[in-house]
């Protein structure tokens, strides 16, 4: 039975949290950027229930059912729609053709910092330290030129250059998703576990066989699962690209719809969405498996 003259329990006080000058200048700052920002960029979402933004709706909703299954148009789509595959699908090879290597050099654990540099760090290899990273520097301000300008303004410059076709897209997707992938090759690469490559190192094993050895088998998974994503994207991007001439799909999507065929457009955006679906379990399929393998 409970004294009662015994004291009653006391519960522990929560700590008081205190907010930081800091913190709430940077908070002040996002509010503030948000409000411009949503006066600069012409928010109104008023305008679409507005007569003239719901007729505009009405018409081109309407106009899009019965979707064109015609044989004469479905017989136009064979050739964009195998030519939208094919651009995403190089311009994802030549990304990863450009990318990885880059990758690579722009890997700090690999290039000048970590235990397979440290020699490089002292004594009279400082020189070949600095030279490292000075091309690391150098790769990275590549790979950010590349992801700067969009694929949609590197397919202008390239249609300039050799032309109306799939290969300016092939070109643009390659070069801009090569500056992505570098990137994040590069941060998967540098967060892998060092405790491999510091074994085959200890065992006397060259650069190439570290790296092939202990440093890709742990990243292989992640860089294949991004590289799979990117493929994805490829396939919204060619479709994009057709806009300027660059082939597939999408230059007959860019066609019905300055033509104001909407019936074709819903015929158009159905097949890419089977596209990407198929693209999408395809990709799922493929990690899968990777992974069921590394796991073994």
């Amino acid at each position: 039975m409970r004294n009662d003259l015994s004291p009653a329990p006391v519960s522990p006080a929560l700590p008081t949290r205190r907010v930081s000058n800091a913190q709430i200048i940077c908070s002040a700052l996002f509010i503030l950027t948000f409000l411009g920002s949503y006066r600069l960029a012409q928010v109104k979402p008023l305008l679409l229930l507005d007569p003239e933004g719901r007729r505009n709706i009405r018409t081109f909703v309407t106009g899009m059912f019965p979707p064109d299954l015609s044989w004469d148009f479905l017989s136009l789509l064979g050739r964009p729609i195998i030519e939208t595959i094919q651009l995403s699908l190089m311009g994802t090879f030549m990304a990863v053709v450009i990318g990885f290597p880059l990758g690579l050099l722009a890997t700090r654990s690999l290039t000048f910092t970590g235990i397979l540099n440290e020699q490089d760090m002292i004594g009279s290899r400082r020189s070949a330290f600095l030279v490292r990273k000075g091309i690391y520097l150098l790769v990275r301000a590549i790979l950010s030129l590349f992801r700067t300008v969009p694929e949609f303004v590197w397919a202008f410059m390239f249609v300039r250059a050799v032309g109306l076709g799939p290969f300016p897209g092939v070109l643009a997707i390659g070069i801009s998703y090569a500056g992505m992938l570098g990137k994040i090759y590069s941060e998967i690469l540098e967060h892998v576990n060092p405790g491999p490559l510091e074994a085959l190192q200890a065992t006397g094993a060259s650069r190439p066989a570290i790296l092939l050895y202990g440093l890709l088998p742990q990243a292989l998974p992640n860089l294949v699962s991004y590289t799979l994503y990117r493929w994805e994207c490829a396939i919204r991007a060619s479709t994009i690209l057709g806009f300027v001439g660059a082939g597939g799909i999408g230059q007959q999507l860019e066609i019905s719809m300055r033509m104001f065929n909407f019936n074709q457009v819903l015929t158009l955006v159905a097949i890419l969405f089977v596209i990407v679906a198929g693209v999408d379990a395809l990709s799922a399929r493929i990690r899968n498996t990777i992974l069921g393998r590394t796991a073994d």
